[in-house]
């Protein structure tokens, strides 16, 4: 396995990551009904800098079955673990009774990777799905799930319940791979999304991406030919932020004009829309996202 590049310093971060944040009286009350349900967000699982900007607006990512993952990607600060906890089978329904507690006009759910179990929880991203139906018919869903380690049954069983988004990153370019998704496969992840948009067309496919952790632009152009050839719709492309001194190195800080440039290339490519810029996540304005590339109405329709 090639070595992770692991330096003993954080790098100061350039002048355009400085920002003024929201006051956080309604990051409180999302905070609240998050507490109040027995929830777990890769918002505070993976340390996102976009926390606090989000949850004012009452926007969360909601993971589903526990805070620890059974892989050990190097950029990730979710916890490992060889023995994950049993899935709780109230938790669809009470991510669902926050979602509509929230009255969120559309909701993100995530997951851990869970390879021990027979279908990945496939199932349980899709009780999730029409429980928030239930209880929150108004809601557009996305979802961003594991690569169900490309079992195609659940990979189905995940498209027929229907999100309006069907999210899977690929994270970084395929040469990075054996450091940075050791336990992943590219071609794996492709053959996915591919899979979703074949077996319902009307489902939107999505996709993102970190740069700094070693790639050139060459290779994210052929990346995005790759995502394109498999008819995903919307990409994201964001700088990737060390979480600890014991993750994969920061190498490089693309500038704000750079990621201009990867947001032209990806219309040039023939994406339907794409976010790129130092702080996109994939889940971050994801509602936004989804309307530059067609409106609520639209989909609603």
């Amino acid at each position: 396995m090639a070595v992770v590049p692991i330096s003993p310093t954080r790098p100061r971060l350039p002048a355009w990551f400085k920002r003024s944040l929201p006051d956080n009286g309604v990051s409180s009350e999302t905070d609240q009904v998050v507490r109040k349900h027995g929830l777990v967000t890769v918002c505070e699982e993976a340390t996102c800098p976009n926390r606090q900007e989000c949850w004012s607006k009452k926007a969360a990512t909601f993971m589903l079955m526990g805070h620890a993952c059974t892989r050990t990607c190097t950029f990730c600060d979710i916890e490992w673990t060889k023995n994950p906890a049993p899935l709780d089978p109230t938790e669809p329904e009470r991510t669902a009774k926050a979602i509509a507690e929230l009255n969120l006009r559309f909701a993100v759910v995530t997951s851990v990777n869970r390879d021990e179990l027979p279908d990945g929880g496939a199932a349980h991203f899709a009780a999730t799905i029409a429980a928030i139906r239930a209880k929150a018919p108004g809601t557009l869903i996305e979802v961003l799930t594991p690569d169900f380690l490309g079992r195609a049954e659940s990979i189905d069983t995940v498209a027929q319940a229907h999100p309006d988004v069907y999210n899977h990153n690929l994270e970084t370019i395929a040469r990075l791979y054996p450091t940075v998704r050791p336990q992943a496969k590219y071609r794996r992840s492709l053959d996915l999304l591919k899979r979703v948009k074949d077996s319902d067309p009307t489902i939107f496919t999505k996709s993102g991406i970190m740069v700094g952790l070693g790639e050139t632009d060459e290779e994210i152009r052929w990346l995005m030919d790759d995502l394109r050839a498999a008819r995903v719709d919307i990409m994201t492309i964001g700088q990737y932020l060390r979480p600890t001194l014991e993750h994969h190195d920061i190498l490089r800080f693309p500038t704000p004009e750079q990621f201009a440039q990867y947001q032209a290339w990806g219309k040039e490519a023939g994406f339907a829309y794409v976010a790129s810029g130092p702080y996109v996540r994939s889940s971050y304005f994801a509602e936004e996202v989804l309307s530059g590339a067609m409106t609520l109405d639209d989909l609603r329709s």
